[in-house]
């Protein structure tokens, strides 16, 4: 198959990339932790630890791991936001030659022990905050070692403080007991004074179990091993190089870790990427504290900004963002759902940085497309294939569709999942006889190889034969001035089979359903105009912001 793609590629960036430069991830991080000993990695709360630090610590908890008995290849839970254990004990993990399973603190006692039950988790790392949850499932599961962390662990004296104000005066830490629990900091002492033997590590063995929704229900860990994520991290690598190549030149790439680190996204753009180059991570542990993100941001001079269109608007809406300093402010991704165009050109406006909107999944580790770092303007598309990644537009036959046609997204390349965790029958449902992955997305792709999303397969909606794809509809509705966000979904008609269902989060409270239905009017064919509109007070997300649809449509359907 011709990559018709390579020819829109940036000067410098290669066709593929080579994977076996290094054995492993394991070998990736030891080689950055000698390489950028004395450099800062992460800086959490006004408190950095040094790659020299994280090497020693993540080395002293993969000896404590592993004086517990775990066996090569091994599960292990991290169940944190983001603070400064989440990624020393990743890296411990993976050094100690186990597999780690990132979980949302947030889940609920049924989600969690599921994810437990299903990936055989034997060990977790959770933040107190969380720990009643692990409490309450426990012994259900396979887990029988439990490291507990607080917010002010790594913080020093400072910690002492953190901890007090969240245990007394916010009571962020409901009470907890699981007999045999150690805390984080007496694991790192204890296993500063054990032998950690280092393991044989392959790039085809698990690194991590992704959960993930997939294009069906039930939650499934997407099997991502060491080549998977290696792949990824070299092809975002290679992708950010022209844009970190333009002045003014930068010391130390310097990136804003407001994602979660638990997923896909975060985990390779924010904290390996930087690993690899040497870079430096600011954690952001609560996102959704705008006003304490705006401050922390003033503190620094950032140079990339990975983050989904929610946050991007979020922070382009709260007061001081308009006067941080982003002269230094290279490369700002957008990914994990659609980049509006109304938030893609006020984030330009705003930092001078143009945003470029890329896509992925869990199954993908996570970069498929991007748009090339360099751009100076909005695309609207999801860009082109990263390095070692084929693109093919097919029909429900699995046949390939021609240019400009739509079709499902499938993809092949290095960074493609090695499976589902032990549901074979689920991973031969989205791989192709000739290899490729079915992402369940519908897109057209243009003669340069440009790629745009039309929607979820799921997601579309029929009005009286006539597909309609609820990305374009919350596009127009988002450019209103008087809304902030917005989610559409279709609903039973009993003309038209189905109709438009908009739900909206008023930027103007003066903003009426007339007004916005006149207004898509003008911009859409009349069987695409919203027939409903609803107004809320917020929308439900995932934990890393994007909208869910889905729920949005579930409880149309429960209360008809």
């Amino acid at each position: 198959m011709e990559r018709i793609w390579l020819k829109q590629y940036p000067a410098g960036v290669p066709a593929d990339i080579d994977v076996t430069q290094y054995s492993s991830l394991v070998e990736l991080l030891e080689e950055s932790f000698a390489k950028f000993s004395d450099r800062k990695a992460f800086i959490c709360m006004d408190k950095s630890i040094s790659y020299r630090d994280l090497d020693e610590m993540s080395q002293a908890l993969a000896a404590y791991l592993q004086s517990r008995g775990l066996q090569k290849g091994a599960r292990v839970a991290l169940m944190m936001p983001n603070v400064l254990q989440y990624p020393v004990s990743t890296a411990a993990v993976l050094r100690a030659g186990y597999a780690v399973v990132n979980v949302n603190p947030l889940y609920t006692p049924r989600e969690l022990e599921h994810q437990l039950k299903d990936s055989g988790a034997e060990a977790i790392v959770v933040l107190e905050n969380f720990a009643t949850t692990v409490q309450q499932v426990i012994a259900r599961t396979a887990v029988k070692h439990v490291i507990v962390g607080s917010m002010g662990d790594l913080l020093g004296f400072k910690g002492v403080i953190v901890n007090l104000v969240l245990r007394r005066v916010k009571k962020m830490v409901p009470n907890y007991s699981i007999p045999g629990a150690v805390t984080f900091n007496d694991a790192i002492a204890a296993g500063r004074g054990m032998k950690f033997t280092k393991p044989a590590i392959g790039r085809e063995d698990v690194a991590f179990l992704q959960y993930t929704g997939g294009t069906t229900g039930v939650s499934k860990g997407a099997t991502l091993v060491h080549r998977n994520i290696l792949a990824n991290v070299l092809q975002n690598d290679a992708w950010l190089q022209p844009a970190l190549k333009k002045p003014p030149h930068v010391e130390q790439l310097f990136i804003v870790c407001a994602l979660p680190l638990y997923h896909i996204f975060a985990l390779t753009a924010c904290f390996l990427l930087a690993m690899r180059a040497g870079g430096v991570n600011l954690l952001i542990p609560n996102p959704r504290d705008m006003a304490g993100f705006i401050k922390e941001l003033s503190k620094y001079q950032v140079s990339s900004f990975p983050a989904v269109n929610t946050l991007y608007n979020g922070l382009l809406n709260s007061p001081g963002f308009d006067r941080l300093d982003f002269s230094k402010l290279k490369t700002s991704f957008g990914g994990g759902m659609a980049t509006q165009k109304p938030v893609a050109d006020k984030w330009l406006k705003v930092t001078g940085c143009p945003l470029s909107e890329g896509y992925g999944l869990s199954e993908t580790s996570p970069t498929l497309t991007c748009n090339p770092a360099d751009t100076d303007k909005f695309s609207g598309t999801i860009g082109l294939p990263v390095p070692s990644t084929y693109l093919s537009i097919r029909d429900d036959e699995g046949n390939e569709v021609p240019l400009g046609q739509p079709g499902e997204i499938c993809a092949k390349g290095p960074q493609v999942m090695a499976g589902y965790w032990n549901r074979p029958d689920e991973t031969a449902r989205v791989m192709t006889a000739d290899g490729f992955f079915r992402t369940g997305d519908i897109g057209v792709m243009d003669e340069h190889g440009y790629t745009r999303i039309v929607d979820r397969k799921k997601d579309m909606i029929l009005v009286s034969g006539f597909n309609v794809y609820p990305n374009e509809i919350e596009e127009v509705i988002a450019s209103h001035p008087g809304v902030l966000e917005c989610a559409v979904i279709g609903v039973q008609d009993a003309k038209s089979g189905e109709a438009v269902k908009a739900f909206i989060v008023k930027k103007d409270p003066n903003l009426t359903a007339e007004e916005v239905i006149k207004f898509c009017a003008t911009q859409l064919t009349a069987y695409k105009v919203p027939k409903q509109i609803e107004f809320r007070t917020d929308l439900p997300k995932t934990n890393v912001g994007k909208i869910l649809r889905r729920e949005l449509r579930d409880e149309k359907k429960a209360a008809a």
